[in-house]
This record gives structure tokens, C-alpha cells and sequence, in this order.
């Protein structure tokens, strides 16, 4: 490569520009493909360079581009080969000059500038007076008024009406408010279902089991589904909470605010860790069941007291059903 530098012509001895980058190529052994690969420039520019063609080639900075691009390829000088190119393509600065026959032109436009406003004139004559003729046409003449004749004695007549005296009746009665018909029950069916006739005043309702407070979400909800969990842990205040399983990794990390809730899978093995149990309250198949017990407590103890909580609501339901089996019997 540098061998091919040293035969390269100069620049300023080169008849033209294009000449000497033609001979740097031919010195240096590459094709046209080659340098336009290294240079990163279509061959038609490459060779419009070499040839002279500047009006084949792009806008002026861009062509300066392709010219140090060339001349970096073949080892010249690039500045030497744009200032050269600069000198053989100087930039078209030529002041404008008025058209041929401006003169004459304008000489025709003050001739014919008195003609063009005589006939707007008259345009706008024209149309102004065929609207005012036509709102002439348009008038209608004054007609009688089509209201009945007032008789002449009508003062007479008004005074007479305002010295009778006037009487007021009694108030009538407000209409209803609303016409909402009493609620129908189906006689028999409150005994079919609770198995407790209403009417029988010897019946006695059996004691409901208590009813806890029910989960009420009131932010996001994290964790397994609805219809995955039994254990709900519901934050009473902003709060971290964080669920290791069995073998360290973490299920679940977050800093949860007053509302947000997290929901326990089903049959993982996992430890409950927050550094104030006070602020989640535990809720087992949607009822409260107090608050976490401990900092860290096992979540398998907390499914297993979910689930019993759920046999024995099962239990107390059944022996409901006994009982009133029993009752009809």
C-alpha cells in the first residue's frame, strides 16, 4: 500500500482532477467495485469524478464528500484534492438579473391598469345594485292586522271584573309520591326452603352460626387467584411483606399499602416474614381470622387453619339440614 502511494502522481501535476485519481487507481491496482466498497460511493459518482461529469454528480458538499472519500482511499491528499476540485468546479454564485423584456412588460401592465380597475368597478356596481334590486322586490306593502277588533268599551269592561270580589276554594290533596305495590310472598315457599312454618307461633328459628368480617379489597390484589387461595393477607397499613419458600427463594417482596391484599397459593411451603404482623389482618375463606400471629409464621399453618375453618362450616351446614329434616319429620 504504501509502495502504491509513492507511484501515484501528484495532484497538481495531473492536467485535471480526474485524471489523477484515474491514474492513483490505475497505480494502485483496485477496481472501480473495490473503491466503491471502501468508499462507501455508488461507481457512477466514482466515475463521473474521473471523467469530469460534475453535473451527473450530487449537491455541492456531498460532491466534496466523494472527492475525500476518493482521495483517502488512494492515499493522496485530501485537501489538496478538494481545494483542486473547488478550483475546477467553483460554486455557481451569479447574481440574478431581470428577464429580457421586463421593461415592456411593465410598460403593458401600466397601460392596461386603468382598464382592469374600470371593469372591477363595474363588477362591483353590478352586483351591489342587483342585491339592492333585490330586496326592493321583496318588500311587502303594509296589510291590516289579523287580530280581532277590540271593542270600544273594553276599559269599562276590565275595570268592572277588578272590583268583584274573589273567592278561593279548599286545597286539594297532594297526588302520591309513588305507586310502589306491596311486596308478594308466595305462600308456602319461606316454609319449603327454611323448613320453619312463618305462621306457627310455636316455631323457633334455629341460632345462625356467627358471621365474621368479610374480605373487603380496597387496593391491588397480589398473589394466587380467587378461586386458588384460602389465606388472604390484607394490609391495615403501608407495610413490608415478604414470602420465602422452603429452599430461600423469595415468592413474593413487596412494600404493600393500607388496602392491598396478597393471596396464598395452595400447598406451598413457605414462611410468612414482615417486621410488624400487627398491620395484616388474615382472612380464611374470605372471613377474618384475626391478624398474623408472629414476624415470621409458616404459611402451611395458616392453610391448614383455613381449611378446617371450612370443614366446620360444612359440619354446622349439615347439621342444619339434619335438623330440619328432622323438624318436618
Amino acid at each position: 500500500m504504501d509502495q502504491d502511494r509513492q507511484d501515484a502522481p501528484s495532484l497538481e501535476d495531473a492536467e485535471t482532477l480526474g485524471e489523477a485519481l484515474r491514474a492513483a487507481r490505475l497505480a494502485s491496482g483496485r477496481s472501480m467495485a473495490q473503491l466503491s466498497t471502501m468508499t462507501r460511493v455508488h461507481p457512477r459518482y466514482l466515475t463521473a469524478l474521473e471523467q469530469g461529469e460534475y453535473a451527473v454528480l450530487p449537491s455541492r458538499i456531498f460532491s466534496m464528500g466523494y472527492v475525500r472519500a476518493y482521495a483517502a482511499a488512494l492515499g493522496l491528499d485530501e485537501l489538496t484534492a478538494v481545494e483542486r476540485f473547488k478550483r475546477e468546479f467553483p460554486e455557481a454564485a451569479v447574481p440574478l438579473q431581470a428577464p429580457t423584456g421586463t421593461e415592456v412588460q411593465q410598460q403593458q401592465v401600466r397601460r392596461a391598469s386603468p382598464k382592469i380597475l374600470a371593469a372591477l368597478g363595474v363588477l362591483i356596481v353590478a352586483v351591489v345594485g342587483w342585491n339592492v334590486f333585490q330586496r326592493v322586490v321583496r318588500i311587502e306593502p303594509p296589510h291590516p292586522s289579523d287580530l280581532v277588533a277590540v271593542p270600544k268599551d273594553w276599559a269599562k269592561e276590565a275595570d268592572a271584573e277588578v272590583e268583584r270580589p274573589l273567592y278561593l276554594g279548599a286545597p286539594r290533596a297532594a297526588p302520591p309520591d309513588q305507586t310502589t305495590p306491596a311486596l308478594y310472598v308466595t305462600p308456602g315457599l319461606e316454609a319449603q326452603l327454611t323448613g320453619i312454618d312463618p305462621d306457627d307461633p310455636n316455631a323457633v328459628p334455629p341460632p345462625a352460626p356467627p358471621v365474621q368480617a368479610a374480605f373487603n379489597p380496597r387496593g391491588a390484589v397480589y398473589g394466587a387467584s380467587a378461586i386458588a387461595s384460602q389465606v388472604i393477607l390484607q394490609a391495615k397499613k403501608p407495610a413490608i411483606l415478604v414470602i420465602r419458600q422452603a429452599d430461600g427463594r423469595v415468592l413474593f417482596a413487596r412494600q404493600l399499602a393500607a388496602g392491598e391484599a396478597w393471596r396464598a397459593p395452595l400447598n406451598v411451603s413457605a414462611t410468612v416474614d414482615t417486621p410488624d404482623p400487627a398491620a395484616f389482618d388474615v382472612y380464611l375463606n374470605g372471613e377474618h381470622g384475626g391478624v398474623l400471629p408472629a414476624p415470621q409464621s409458616p404459611l402451611g399453618q395458616l392453610n391448614a387453619r383455613a381449611q378446617t375453618a371450612a370443614r366446620q362450616s360444612e359440619a354446622r351446614a349439615a347439621a342444619a339440614v339434619e335438623a330440619q329434616a328432622r323438624a318436618r319429620a
